[in-house]
Parts: structure tokens; sequence; C-alpha cells
């Protein structure tokens, strides 16, 4: 999986590290985590605790997107197999599939062709009727993906909000209460084009705490956020919005537009949704992998969020009271954490993602022996093209030049001249970011 990984394993705790992060994402594989929620008995379906009696539908049709979606999907062709009549979705990575069309989309930010095949999804969902089944398939990237401007706007209103909330820091719960209020499909509103057909929603996690509403921005899930919540979310973080988008916003606020379905909006009557994997499933993969090459696991949180420079202090902070003192776990030891740290862009034109300054953060901090990495789990990190890094602290030979480059958002050009950037390629998965720490014994 790690292509560079010959390259990467100086010592025996980067060993360690490496297949820790190996095995958190082969554990999130989507087809995995699709065939342990999803079974067939003849005609019955179970997803999760709930049944449907294939027999009771006319048609069956798979829809939906995000970076995962197609493992999700194929998963689904090979249990269903003729009983799906219809589908389509939209990913990142092109992906083979027998019956569901598939198109490729951009990410993180929107474009035509995200919107064109969306159209053709919402086409399909709203001739669906009492007799269909709808599996809608939602993983991490369905935010940019499934795109559908609301109202007036245009894609170009899409784009440019996008951009500013994720230059400017903004947590992905909020940057989502606002795509909720600015689209035709998030927000609960595939529910309520889809009724009175049956919806099955299939969910992939990539948000910290699995609120089923803020994965992919929710379009199966009912929405408690408000227009007016969407308008307080620029005015939290200083930014400025696009008129167009104010303005729909505003008229939102003020009643002019339907809101997004509460939860006792009768469109979710004949709903369900299952998280089918997260974040915690890569995290006790790795912790596995780590006890049986002789380290203590210590999984710290599922949780992580924050400005990434800065949360990597108090994580490299408990490796070393751990080498100290031998609390809260014995070395040798691997500390786990999962999340989704943020970036506040500072610098002009740098190049990295929150889990290249996390691991560039926490060496310099850090003054021990300890390796540390991290990854998205997408194979992505940012808008960059490697997952991650993993170092220790001689990667930091210039501390001047380490520090600015971290400063100028630049700790992807510094870690990868280094040669400590993890390159994976695509995953075809995503659950977020893993922090793996290693704490060698210190006594050897």
């Amino acid at each position: 999986m790690i292509r560079n990984r010959a390259a990467l394993a100086a010592s025996p705790a980067h060993e360690v590290a490496l297949d820790c992060i190996e095995a958190a994402v082969d554990a999130a594989a989507p087809a995995v985590a699709t065939r342990s929620a999803i079974k067939r008995d003849g005609a019955t379906l179970t997803i999760g605790e709930a049944t449907y009696d294939l027999d009771s539908y006319s048609d069956v049709v798979v829809v939906g997107g995000g970076k995962a979606t197609g493992g999700v999907t194929r998963a689904l062709e090979s249990i269903l197999g003729d009983a799906i009549s219809d589908g389509h979705i939209v990913v990142k990575q092109a992906v083979d599939t027998d019956t569901v069309r598939s198109s490729v989309g951009d990410h993180p930010l929107p474009s035509d062709r995200n919107v064109e095949a969306t159209t053709d999804i919402l086409d399909a969902v709203d001739d669906a009727d009492e007799d269909t089944l709808v599996l809608f398939v939602l993983t991490g990237g369905a935010s940019a993906l499934l795109s559908a401007p609301a109202g007036e706007l245009t894609l170009d209103d899409l784009q440019t909000t996008t951009d500013r909330l994720l230059s400017g820091g903004v947590p992905i719960g909020e940057i989502n209460a606002v795509r909720k209020h600015l689209s035709d499909l998030k927000g609960g509103q595939i529910a309520r084009r889809a009724a009175p057909a049956t919806v099955a929603g299939l969910l992939l996690s990539d948000v910290v705490g699995n609120d089923l509403s803020t994965i992919g921005s929710g379009p199966s899930v009912p929405d408690e956020t408000t227009y007016e919540d969407a308008l307080a979310v620029f005015d939290r973080y200083d930014l400025t919005p696009p008129p167009a988008v104010r303005k729909h916003l505003e008229a939102g606020r003020d009643g002019e537009i339907p809101e997004t379905p509460f939860p006792d909006d009768p469109a979710f009557d004949r709903v369900t949704n299952l998280l089918v994997g997260d974040n915690a499933t890569a995290l006790e993969a790795a912790a596995d992998v780590a006890r049986e090459a002789g380290y203590e696991p210590l999984v710290l949180t599922s949780r992580l969020r924050g400005e990434a420079r800065e949360v990597a202090k108090p994580l490299v902070a408990i490796a070393e009271e751990a080498t100290a003192a031998g609390t809260p776990v014995q070395p040798p030891a691997v500390l786990l954490a999962g999340g989704e740290t943020t970036v506040t862009v500072t610098g002009d034109g740098g190049q990295g993602g929150p889990n290249q300054e996390f691991v560039l953060s926490g060496a310099l901090t850090h003054d021990g022996d300890a390796v540390i990495a991290a990854v998205d789990t997408d194979g992505e990190d940012g808008s960059s093209d490697v997952a991650g890094a993993v170092a220790d602290t001689s990667v930091v030979d210039d501390r001047e030049r380490a520090r600015d480059a971290l400063l100028a958002n630049d700790a992807g050009s510094y870690l990868s001249e280094a040669g400590a950037t993890i390159e994976t390629g695509p995953t075809g998965t995503n659950v977020n970011d893993v922090a793996v720490i290693v704490v060698p014994d210190p006594d050897t």
C-alpha cells in the first residue's frame, strides 16, 4: 500500500508506525465494511438490524457519492446481483461497476461534471415511487462530489464558498451547515425527493463523532441546522460569502425559501440510515498490529480536532511522559489517535496538509526518540498528493527552516525534501485521519 515504504523504514519504530497505518487503512476498506454490515438470504436483505423483502419492490436503485462509494457499490453488486435494476454514483477515482453507472467527479471543489452527474442522480430519485428501494451510499468527499446548486446559485458560488470555508480553518460540521443550505440535495433533501420510496442510507463516516447529519452533509438524514446557522458561520470566522450566497441564505432565514427537513418531517417515515464503518474501526486494527509487534497500544481518541500543528503538541507530550514515567502506558508503546484536524492557511503557495503539519510540528516539539506518523486514510492529505508523513526528531536538523516551513503552511515541501512523506495514492476509503506515535523502550 505504501509505495515508498522501503525508503521510509529507517528503524524498527518506523516499521511499526508504517505497519499500523497500513492496517488502519485496510480495516476501513469499504468492501470489507459493507460485507460485514449487509447480508442477503434469498429475497431477504438485511442491513444492520433492518430487513427488506426484495420481492416487495419493483426496482432496487443504488445512488450516492464519495471517495469510498465505489468500493461499497461493488460490494452491493456482489451481494444483490441482478436484484439491482439501476443506479448512478459519483466518485473521485474511476471504478468498474456492473449495473450501477459511475461518474468521476472533482474534489475538494465541486465542478461542472459533479453537477451533471448529481442532476442525473436526482432525476432517478425523483422517479422513485412506493415500490422502489433506494440504497443511498454516502462516504467521505460526498459534500463536494454530490453538487446541486440551490435556487439561482451557480457552480462558481459553491466553489468560492467552499474554498473560503476550507482555507478559513472552519470545522467540517460548520462547513456542512452552510453546504446543506446551498444545495437541492443535502440536509435531508434526498429523503424528501425520494418519498414515498423506501430509502436505506449506507454511510461510511469521515467526521469526528460520527454525526450522521454531518457525513456528506447528510442528504438522507434530518437536518437540525438552519439558514440562520449557516449565516452565523461566516460571521464567526470573519469570512465573506459571495453576494449571491449571502442573498440566498438571508432569503432562507427570512422564510422565503423552505428550510431543510427537520427530524419530524414525514419524508423520513420510510428512511433508515446505517453507519457501515468509521475511524474507530481503523484505530482498533492499528492497535492489534502494534500489540502483535510487542508494543502496548493506547488508543487516545477517535475525536481529534483543532489546528493540526497545535494538536500535535499534547500528543508528543504524552509520548515523553510515557518514556519518563511509564504513564499512561509503559514503553515500548504505540499511541493512536484519529479524527479531523484543520489548517488555517496563512502562507502563500505552500504545500502539504494537516497530517504533514501535525508530523512536522510534533517533530519540532518533541524531546525524545518517538516516531511520529499521521495520514489521511483516503491517501490525500489536504489538497496534496501524499497521504501524510512519518518522522522522528532527526528530520528537523535545520530547525529554523522547519519552523519557517510550518508557519508558511509549507510542511509538505520540507518533509518531501527530507524524504519523510508517505505515498499511497488514492486508497478507496475515507474515515478521517490516523496518527501513530511509536514510543521505543528507553532501556534498549
